[in-house]
């Protein structure tokens, strides 16, 4: 009997070592597939991670290059775009260059067609000022032999009235006539004419140029209107 107890305790001693010994070595088996899944995780991932860095960085190297690039060409346009803009610059100076030399011969032409001046003897005390000038005719519509006519409206009347006003300065269309008569010859004719306030009043002598009209050869400033 106490044999085959002691036989027993040994057994069941052993089999508890056997299962303690199986139950740490699969703790182990365990312990080892988590460290090994582990280890390829960090692997893996890692490498992985490595790779998207190297990507991210190969775009960022790709994209600066491209901002360059981009900065590059918006430069060359901007030079260009000042070099066009110098150049229309250039062509608008040249253009107004151009369009005032081409304004000064005019003004130069009307400066030499202007007559000049010469001081001339008035007529009577009334006269503020009196010149005479080498004025050319104002020109006509009339043909043949010519006869005066001083009827308000005529051919006659506008012509002289045109005539005047060249010496004068006065606006034509804006201008008072006073009097209009014969200077002592068929041919010959004296107006006085002033601007609408009568502050500037003159006294014209014309004579008739065949084919050519009437043509001022003396003015003189009044004080006030008279024949």
């Amino acid at each position: 009997m106490g044999n085959t107890e002691q036989e027993k305790r040994t057994r069941v001693n052993k089999f508890e070592k056997r299962r303690k010994n199986t139950k740490a070595s699969s703790i182990l088996l365990v312990l080892g597939a988590i460290l090994l899944l582990v280890v390829l995780g960090i692997w893996i991932f890692g490498g992985n991670e490595e790779k998207t860095s190297e990507e991210a960085s190969n775009r960022e190297s790709s994209d600066s290059g491209f901002i360059i690039n981009e900065d590059e060409k918006d430069g060359t346009s901007s030079e260009e775009d000042e070099s066009s803009g110098d150049g229309q610059e250039g062509e608008q100076e040249q253009t107004s260059e151009g369009d005032q030399s081409s304004n000064e011969p005019a003004e130069d032409e009307e400066e030499r067609n202007e007559p000049e001046l010469e001081p001339a003897e008035p007529s009577d005390g009334n006269v503020k000022e009196a010149y005479t000038a080498d004025w050319d005719p104002i020109g006509t519509e009339q043909e043949g032999d010519h006869t005066t006519v001083y009827q308000e409206g005529s051919q006659d009347r506008i012509e002289i009235a045109r005539a005047a006003a060249m010496a004068t300065g006065l606006d034509a269309d804006n201008m008072e006539t006073f009097w209009v008569g014969n200077n002592n010859h068929p041919q010959k004719v004296r107006t006085t004419v002033a601007n609408p306030e009568y502050t500037e009043v003159y006294r014209v002598f014309l004579t008739w140029v065949d084919g050519e009209g009437w043509k001022p050869t003396k003015v003189e400033e009044l004080y006030e209107p008279a024949k």
